[in-house]
C-alpha cells in the first residue's frame, strides 16, 4: 500500500525544469520583457515619427527635421503657440521646484524632529495629500480660486504654480523623510556637543547628509511637472498659460501632424536629461554614505 502511494506521489511530482528550485525565472523574464516592449515600443515609434519627412504619423516617408525646425509655420521651434507652451511648461517646472523642494525639505525635517500626536497628524495629512487623486485637487483648487479667493489668485500662471506646489509638496517630504529615518539626530547632537549652534548643525551637518534626497526630489518634481496635465488644465486661463501637455492633448483629438510627436519627444528628452543629471548628482553626493534601506520607507 505504501509502495503504491509512493509511486503515485513520485509520478505527480514535477520533473525537469519545474523540479529544479534554482531554475532561471524564464516565465518572469518573459513577462518582464513583454511588459517593457508593450510600454516602450509606442514611445519609440512616436519618437521616430517626429523625424518623418511627410505629414503621416503611421507611414514612414524619409528622415527630416521638418517638424522640429524646417517647416516655417508647423515646426516645433517655429510655431509661436508651441514655443509659448514650451516656455510655460518649463517656467512652471522651475517655479514649482524652487518652492516645493525647499518647503518640502523643511516640512520633512520638522516632522522628523517633532514628536507627539500633532507630528503624527501632520505626517498623516501629508501622506493623505499624496494619495488624493489629482483631478480632485485640481477641481477643488479651481473652485477655491474662482469663488473664495476670487480676484486674489487669478487663473493662469499664479493659480497653476500654487496648484502644482500643493500637489508636488508631498514628494520631497516623503523622500527627504525617508532619508532622515536612516540618519537620526546623532550627527546634529554631536555637532552641537562640539560647539555648533542648532542652525549651523543643520546647515553644515544635516543638509549635506540629506543632499542626495533633495536632488532626487528636484529631479522627480521637475519631471512630474513637465508631464502634468490635470492640474495645469484645470487652472489654466488664456492660451498663453497652456503647456505642452495641453497642446498635445488638444492636437491629438483633431488631425495631428508629426509636430505633436516632436513636442512629446522634447518633453521626453527633457525629463530624461533631468533624471539622468539627478542620478549622477545623487551618486556624487551619496558616495560614502549609507544607502537608504527599503525598510525605512515602510516606517513612514
Amino acid at each position: 500500500m505504501s509502495a503504491a502511494i509512493e509511486r503515485t506521489s513520485s509520478a505527480a511530482a514535477p520533473t525537469g525544469y519545474f523540479r529544479n528550485p534554482w531554475r532561471k525565472p524564464r516565465i518572469l523574464q518573459g513577462v518582464t520583457i513583454g511588459y517593457l516592449l508593450w510600454s516602450l515600443l509606442p514611445v519609440v515609434i512616436a519618437v521616430i515619427f517626429s523625424f518623418n519627412a511627410g505629414r503621416s504619423r503611421i507611414s514612414w516617408q524619409g528622415f527630416s527635421l521638418r517638424w522640429w525646425t524646417q517647416d516655417p509655420t508647423d515646426s516645433l521651434l517655429r510655431d509661436a503657440a508651441m514655443r509659448s507652451a514650451m516656455a510655460q511648461t518649463y517656467k512652471l517646472a522651475f517655479l514649482t521646484v524652487l518652492v516645493a523642494v525647499p518647503l518640502g525639505t523643511l516640512f520633512a525635517i520638522g516632522i522628523d524632529r517633532w514628536h507627539g500626536r500633532p507630528a503624527r497628524t501632520a505626517n498623516f495629512t501629508m501622506l493623505l495629500s499624496f494619495v488624493v487623486p489629482e483631478i480632485i485637487l485640481g477641481v477643488s483648487l479651481y473652485i477655491l480660486f474662482t469663488n473664495l479667493l476670487q480676484g486674489l489668485v487669478p487663473l493662469g500662471t499664479p493659480a497653476q504654480v500654487l496648484g502644482l506646489i500643493s500637489f508636488q509638496l508631498s514628494y520631497p517630504v516623503i523622500i527627504v523623510r525617508a532619508r532622515l529615518l536612516t540618519i537620526g539626530p546623532e550627527y546634529e547632537e554631536a555637532a552641537m556637543d562640539l560647539g555648533a549652534t542648532p542652525s549651523r548643525a543643520i546647515r553644515r551637518v544635516l543638509l549635506p547628509l540629506i543632499a542626495p534626497a533633495i536632488l532626487a526630489s528636484v529631479a522627480l518634481v521637475f519631471a512630474d511637472v513637465v508631464d502634468d496635465f490635470v492640474t495645469v488644465a484645470a487652472l489654466s486661463a488664456e492660451a498663453s498659460s497652456e503647456t505642452l501637455a495641453q497642446k498635445i492633448y488638444t492636437a491629438s483629438r483633431a488631425s495631428p501632424t508629426p509636430e505633436v510627436n516632436a513636442a512629446a519627444t522634447m518633453m521626453l528628452i527633457t525629463t530624461l536629461l533631468v533624471v539622468a543629471g539627478g542620478l549622477l548628482l545623487y551618486r556624487r553626493f551619496s558616495r560614502g554614505q549609507r544607502d537608504i534601506a527599503t525598510t525605512d520607507f515602510m516606517q513612514l
